[in-house]
């Protein structure tokens, strides 16, 4: 379980990764105005292990899920977050292998650097299917977000995984059997993006029935 204390909370005014943004416009002759940020696009890579029939996940603290599903307080003028009263467990989430695009590559060599990074597995380029893109926080950023599925065996597994550590990463890789994997994703105990959910449902629909006659 990961430590987190001495919890503070600023007003942002400067990031490498959003821009808050005001837009102002006409629709049908009114005038409205809309706050939004921008955001890197990304990718994600839904991860299914052959030789152990499993779909890999991996899990991490979220700082954004952790305030929102904690109390804030407040100390000496000061916005924060008790650790003692908000445990850690409140900002871990179930995620599909992801990287936000920020590189000048292809889509799907950024999503084959995090297969590396995050999770381990050395995966040709030509054994990505691309699932489709859609957007995701409609109601703030409207960033694209590309899907990919990877094939992968414990052969190809070439590291731990864990994420760049030099970047402040600490990823844990998480096998989920597909006997169990429809209920984990329903599971409203479970912190996950809705963009995991999606995957699941789409290994069931379409790949499911394929992998499962050769078991």
């Amino acid at each position: 379980m990961d430590k987190i204390s001495d919890v503070t909370i600023a007003d942002c005014e400067k990031s490498t990764y959003i821009k808050p943004l005001r837009l102002t416009y006409q629709q049908n002759g009114i005038k409205k105005i809309w706050d939004a940020m921008k955001v890197h696009d990304s990718v994600v890579i839904l991860i299914y292990n052959v030789t152990r029939h499993v779909l890999v996940f991996v899990k991490q603290f979220r700082p954004a899920v952790y305030l929102c599903s904690s109390k804030v307080s407040e100390v000496e003028g000061q916005r924060v977050i008790k650790h003692e009263e908000n445990p850690p467990n409140l900002g871990l989430t179930y995620e599909l292998c992801a990287g936000i695009v920020d590189k000048d590559t292809s889509l799907e060599q950024i999503a084959q650097g995090e297969l590396l990074e995050e999770c381990g597995y050395k995966v040709p380029l030509d054994k990505l299917e691309r699932m489709c893109s859609c957007r995701g926080g409609v109601g703030t950023s409207g960033a694209l977000q590309t899907m990919y599925f990877a094939e992968v065996t414990d052969a190809m597994r070439v590291s731990q995984g864990g994420g760049v550590k030099e970047e402040g990463e600490m990823i844990d890789v998480v096998d989920i059997p597909v006997s169990e994997a429809m209920d984990f994703a329903m599971d409203d105990n479970v912190n996950k993006p809705v963009g995991m959910m999606f995957a699941v449902l789409w290994f069931f629909q379409h790949k499911n029935k394929h992998y499962s006659s050769k078991i």
